[in-house]
């Protein structure tokens, strides 16, 4: 383990220098600057956070990090030292509580994922020394595959005592809310998403009638708002962008969960009447489904299920292809125009915390 996490030192230097080279500045300066505001005022810990999720997530203008192309580029490397760097890819970003110290490593309780992660620093021991049992730390962990189980703290890492539990608990409940991918590195949590999602869409049928609806927006805002506290949930409000639609798209499905579409009203008369095809609004908007990254294939697919009688001559007439048939060339259509949306496998909707987030919680309530 000493020998991994020297070497791991060693190669994230070069690895930082390689970054911060002139090579680079076209993408992380901005980042930098951005981050400064217009004060040009920037902490220390703050550039080290957004220099480390530039080296390890950023994604450059041909899909690759900068550690791909430090990898790619350093031919003297071995095999052991291409999987270490390879494997800070996939960092985990988190609020911790402290659950002991253990040598030169300390046990950290993520409170997003609900995982515990033995983890050391390729800094020294010295780094843990102001971290005491029942604090917290925020930071971002790097796997070290070559020892199963075995973590480095990669970047800033930001210490705050046990007295802080609240403002903590709230932040950790804030990432999980706005990334839920975090809380789904955890293979549990990801099994107990889609069990409440599929109550919470039982539910919403049982109310509303449908897993589907497409009502003026503020029809559908007091919908949502009587449903949600039927629920004993939050207050709902529809983005701006909405809430100009002449109607709204609410879906509630199995796989997707709840999402909202706007002047899905439109769209829905596009495909009970194709010779609307011809008329450029409905024309745009159907491009603008198919072009968004915001919007999933799920509407899309909706409708071309809703209407199979229809669906072949709406695209024939927008793709200009006589020859285009739904059944033939629709799932190939939708894999080119959103292969975001297929790389990786479906997420459940709903995100389920931890018992230990939801302890801190309660207890910051009391």
């Amino acid at each position: 383990m000493a020998d991994l996490i020297e070497r791991s030192a060693e190669l994230k230097g070069r690895l930082v220098a390689f970054a911060q080279s002139a090579r680079f500045d076209r993408w992380l300066t901005p980042l930098l600057l951005e981050a400064a505001g217009p004060e040009r005022q920037l902490d220390e810990g703050e550039a080290i956070r957004i220099t480390d999720h530039f080296i390890l997530r950023y994604r450059l203008p041909d899909g690759s990090t900068v550690v791909d192309r430090f990898v790619a580029g350093r031919k003297g490397l071995t095999a052991a030292d291409r999987e270490l760097l390879l494997g800070w890819r996939d960092p985990v970003e988190g609020v911790f509580e402290i659950r002991r110290k253990d040598g030169d490593a300390v046990v950290l309780l993520n409170l997003v994922d609900d995982l515990e992660y033995r983890t050391y620093t390729n800094v020294g021991r010295e780094a843990f020394r102001g971290v005491s049992k029942g604090g917290f730390l925020h930071t971002c962990l790097v796997p070290v595959h070559s020892a199963d189980g075995a973590w480095l703290v990669s970047g800033a890492m930001t210490n705050y005592p046990r007295s802080s539990a609240t403002e903590i608990a709230r932040a950790a409940l804030q990432l999980a809310t706005h990334h839920p991918e975090l809380v789904f590195r955890n293979p549990q949590k990801i099994e107990q998403g889609w069990q409440r999602m599929r109550e919470d869409r039982a539910a919403f049928i049982e109310f509303c009638g449908g897993d589907e609806l497409v009502l003026p927006p503020a029809e559908a805002e007091d919908l949502l708002n009587t449903y949600y506290r039927h629920r004993q949930l939050p207050l709902f409000e529809l983005p701006s962008e909405l809430a100009d639609s002449d109607t709204v798209g609410v879906i509630y499905d199995q796989i997707d969960g709840l999402n909202f579409y706007a002047d899905y009203g439109m769209l829905r008369d596009l495909f009970a009447d194709p010779a609307r095809t011809g008329r450029r609004q409905h024309q745009d908007l159907l491009r603008t489904y198919l072009r968004e990254e915001s919007i999933t294939p799920l509407p899309i697919r909706r409708l071309a299920a809703a209407h199979p009688e229809t669906a072949d001559t709406v695209f024939q007439k927008l793709l200009r292809k006589p020859g285009f048939t739904w059944s033939e060339h629709g799932d190939a259509l939708l894999r080119r125009r959103k292969p975001w949306y297929y790389e990786n496998d479906p997420r459940p909707g709903v995100s389920v915390v931890g018992g230990r987030l939801s302890e801190l919680l309660s207890a910051g309530r009391r």
